[in-house]
């Protein structure tokens, strides 16, 4: 490809609507365009690099013996019925109806539409394992589109739906899906973990997500520095060292203090003298819409609202606005505690089993308690592992230290078990003849979300430094001085025998400054640049560069294909 056929409009700042450094990049190497809110038209640079991805994905899922197939975006209400998503997927479900008043949706997933085929085709046992996939664009109406590619409205994903016999073949299924998944990210050249995750609207019995590690990424990961453990702390259970086990002896009595004006728990601390872990905060939540629920964390740990929906059995959670804080408690927000809630619902974390002498609201304005305990002040409530996991917490599996990472989830896997197929009637019948429902998997990769998350953990201060497997090209011959007769016929020798080769160049073939050149390669992080000009005319060199290192090497025109081969060679996962 030559760079002045290349319909590539870049950018030289950054477009002020872009908040992380992929939506910026993206926009300012032309490689994407934006339409409308969460709507963006795909470029030719962009779209390489897609196509990129989805090729590597079919490989992968093909080497699994997946299938593909392609089904519609547009969906029947009454699938969506069956499987009781209707109403419970909530707004992002894009609902509408046709010109005879039918309803149908936008397709965001495709487990109702693919429980649907599969019920009418698989008959017996030997039928299975099946293994089926698409790659297709998918739509979600989010409240609020942003960060470019990262969350927008329409986006393109590979998802795949497997069918088995029993629950031990879909642990071989799911096990190879995993392996399948790393393999692929891998050969992205993307450092990424497979963790451990919460089902949430897709549902099942469990599952896992991929995440590209980067600090700019929305989910936080806990990850041992000792085993391979990592899971998003949505799901991270807190381990109970066993020295904590056994509560010590209250020391105080119980004591009302006034703290006038003193909500925070920075300010009641401050105000008392104490650090945060002796306080104790009461949220109030409705569960499933008005059902109060007083929760109880220790003043420096974070409500994981995760663990709480699953421990209540709950679907929708929300904090009480200050009027229902009001008349559930009788004290203003900030001063809410335990004390006389006797009709209300009490979780409190499993931490809080073995303190003493803590403090807590006093559910009156301007009061808290000071030396509140179980048994004799309070009775003991329900306790649970309802916090978040913080990096003074052990491993849960091995004991190690954690630490805490920024992950951007690109693919997720799930076990779906039973609960379409059971809900939509798929069904088998077995080696006796008994009829019994399908066990099925769920996998997905965000297509573009993989691209925008190779950007957010593979760029520097001029540009992309895209890997080797997912560039859009992988060199570029950048010729110093078009008018010059010698250099140009140079560049254009060593452009078709690397197309020969099989490799993807680009010839920068514009009457431009070299140095206009050279930040346009960074910009759009083509990994080696070959530069031809003045080393040519004076002793046969041409230098090649890596984006990814910013070392160069000269080496003499006659060498520099099989250079380039190397260093390709040696770049390729």
């Amino acid at each position: 490809m030559r760079y002045s056929r290349l319909f590539l409009p870049t950018l030289k700042e950054n477009p002020a609507e872009a908040e992380v450094v992929s939506h910026k990049l993206m926009l300012r190497a032309g490689m994407i365009r934006k339409l409308a809110s969460g709507l963006y038209s795909y470029l030719p640079l962009g779209l390489r690099i897609l196509r990129k991805v989805e090729k590597i994905i079919r490989e992968e899922m093909n080497r699994v013996g997946a299938q593909e197939l392609l089904m519609p975006m547009v969906q029947p209400a009454e699938l969506w019925r069956e499987s009781d998503r209707w109403e419970r997927y909530g707004k992002e479900l894009l609902r509408f109806k046709d010109r005879h008043h039918r309803e149908f949706c936008l397709g965001p997933t495709h487990e109702e539409v693919i429980t649907d085929l599969v019920r009418g085709e698989i008959r017996s046992y030997r039928d299975m394992p099946l293994n089926l996939y698409q790659i297709k664009t998918k739509f979600r109406d989010e409240i609020r589109p942003r960060f470019g590619l990262m969350r927008g409205r329409e986006f393109i994903m590979k998802d795949a739906y497997s069918f088995d016999c029993d629950y031990e073949a879909l642990d071989t299924t799911y096990g190879k899906m995993h392996k399948a998944y790393s393999r692929i990210f891998e050969r992205c050249g993307l450092d990424f973990r497979p963790v451990e995750a919460d089902t949430g609207s897709i549902g099942g019995e469990a599952s896992h997500e991929f995440m590209v590690l980067a600090e700019t990424g929305e989910d936080l990961i806990a990850c041992c520095t000792e085993c391979n453990y990592a899971a998003n702390v949505e799901l991270a259970p807190v381990r109970v060292l066993a020295d904590k086990v056994e509560p010590l002896e209250p020391g105080w009595d119980m004591e009302k203090v006034n703290t006038p004006g003193k909500r925070s728990i920075e300010e009641v601390s401050i105000f008392l003298g104490i650090g945060p872990d002796t306080l104790v905060k009461t949220l109030i939540l409705l569960a499933d819409g008005d059902e109060p629920v007083a929760v109880l964390i220790r003043g420096d740990h974070e409500l994981n609202e995760v663990k709480l929906k699953r421990f209540l059995g709950v679907e929708e959670l929300v904090f009480a606005d200050d009027e229902a804080v009001r008349l559930i408690t009788g004290a203003p927000p900030g001063f809410a505690g335990p004390v006389g809630l006797d009709s209300v619902r009490i979780v409190a974390d499993q931490c809080l089993e073995t303190m003493t002498d803590f403090v807590i609201g006093a559910n009156e304005a301007d009061a808290h308690c000071v030396g509140v305990n179980w048994g004799r002040d309070l009775p003991r409530p329900e306790f649970a592992d309802i916090r978040v996991i913080s990096p003074e917490d052990p491993c849960p599996v091995c004991g190690g230290g954690i630490e805490l990472r920024r992950g951007i989830e690109v693919g997720h896997i799930f076990k779906l078990g039973i609960k379409y197929s059971e809900a939509m009637g798929a069904s088998f019948l077995d080696a006796r003849g008994r009829k019994r429902p399908i066990v099925m998997g769920c996998y997905g990769i965000g297509v573009g979300r993989t691209v925008a998350a190779a950007i957010e953990q593979n760029h520097d201060e001029n540009g992309i430094v895209f890997p080797v497997p997912v560039a859009p090209f992988q060199v570029i011959i950048s010729p110093v001085n078009v008018k010059d007769s010698d250099i140009m016929e140079a560049a254009e020798k060593l452009y078709g025998q690397l197309a020969e080769l099989g490799i993807e160049v680009l010839l920068d073939d514009r009457r431009e400054r070299p140095g206009v050149k050279f930040k346009d390669a960074d910009l759009i992080g083509i990994p080696f640049r070959i530069t031809v000009g003045r080393r040519l005319k004076e002793k046969n060199e041409v230098e090649i560069k890596t984006r990814k290192t910013g070392d160069s090497i000269v080496v003499s025109r006659d060498k520099a294909l099989e250079s380039i081969r190397e260093m390709l060679s040696s770049a390729c996962p």
